[in-house]
């Protein structure tokens, strides 16, 4: 439920708002605009309809969230979530690029892919440390060691860090090192690693479960806001359909019906939707053309090599060139890609 303040109320009337719903044994979240201030009630429908919001002073409106999510939901917050990374934004009219190799796979290597990214204009660097495979033989990552090569990474570049923590024992270390926390496809519904990660307060990158359909993604996101983190960056990694050819589905039809239903921003990860480095620039221009608000995308020194996820990995020259692509496609858009 929305309950949504007059431009007059006094701080004790909203005060006096807050405290009954809490004492009602729900939650309130607060997002305080530019024109009004808006309170909403979260919790057991059979309590919130017990309480007279509508007579208590300050309150200028009530109304009801239809939908499952309530935190994400535009309703609740009209104006798009901007999210701010040590200086980076995601969500605002500049459109930042992710970039690194898949796995970090050595500290040598990704101090030399990290600044080459930068040069080529990238804002936020990416790399596993810890490594979720699909084959128990596969590299699984360095875990800490990459964690603080990261770090280090981060020290020379100035480039924020976005990494993925995979379970409860990773992620009190990818909080400590990370800028960013990414739960992977494959943890997207994991509700306690969810919680947990919220606890942060650090941004939280939410992936598209492989088969997850758009409500179960955004009630995904609405597990982390719940907990009282909203700092949810979505992100369109491709789906699981019938087709073959490529990795996964990118379904840059989920960027426009996010942003009509929620207002948090959603970047698009083209190397994971299509599994193939031939697909990257031209589905990152059409996630651009689609109104995503980021690109992620692996970057690798010789893909032929990598230890993981090399066929869908850009070589850095083939980054700087995507890089210059896509710049034209946002302003086309009315944005910019920020450098």
């Amino acid at each position: 439920m929305i309950v949504i303040m007059s431009k007059s109320m006094r701080e004790e009337e909203l005060q006096g708002v807050i405290s009954t719903i809490e004492n009602h044994g729900l939650q309130a979240h607060i997002v305080r605009g530019a024109e009004k201030t808006i309170v909403g009630a979260v919790g057991d429908k059979s309590r919130l309809v017990k309480i007279p919001f509508q007579a208590m002073p300050g309150v200028e409106e009530v109304i009801p969230i239809i939908t499952p999510y309530k935190l994400a939901s535009r309703d609740f917050k009209p104006e798009d979530t901007i999210i701010n990374i040590n200086g980076v934004t995601i969500g605002g009219n500049t459109i930042p690029v992710i970039a690194g190799p898949c796995a970090v796979e050595s500290k040598e290597k990704l101090l030399e892919i990290a600044c080459q990214v930068k040069e080529a204009g990238a804002q936020l660097l990416r790399g596993g440390a810890y490594k979720p495979r699909t084959s128990p033989y596969s590299f699984q990552g360095l875990e800490e060691e990459g964690l603080k090569h990261l770090a280090l990474a981060r020290e020379k570049t100035g480039l924020p860090i976005v990494t993925e923590a995979v379970d409860m024992n990773s992620l009190e270390k990818v909080a400590y090192y990370a800028d960013v926390i990414q739960i992977g496809a494959r943890n997207m519904q994991n509700f306690a690693l969810l919680r947990a990660a919220a606890k942060s307060n650090k941004p939280v990158m939410l992936k598209r479960g492989l088969s997850a359909t758009i409500e179960e993604w955004i009630l995904a996101a609405e597990y982390i806001m719940s907990a009282g983190n909203p700092q949810v960056i979505l992100c369109e990694r491709g789906i699981r359909t019938f087709e073959t050819y490529t990795r996964n589905t990118l379904d840059l039809s989920a960027v426009p019906i996010i942003k009509h239903l929620s207002h948090l921003p959603i970047i698009v990860d083209p190397s994971h939707g299509t599994g193939k480095w031939r697909w990257i620039q031209p589905m990152s221009q059409a996630g651009i053309a689609a109104g995503a608000d980021g690109l992620m995308v692996e970057v690798h020194q010789n893909p032929s090599q990598a230890l993981s996820d090399g066929g869908q990995s850009l070589t850095p020259e083939k980054f700087k060139i995507m890089m210059d692509k896509i710049k034209g496609v946002a302003l086309a858009v009315g944005r910019e890609i920020a450098l």
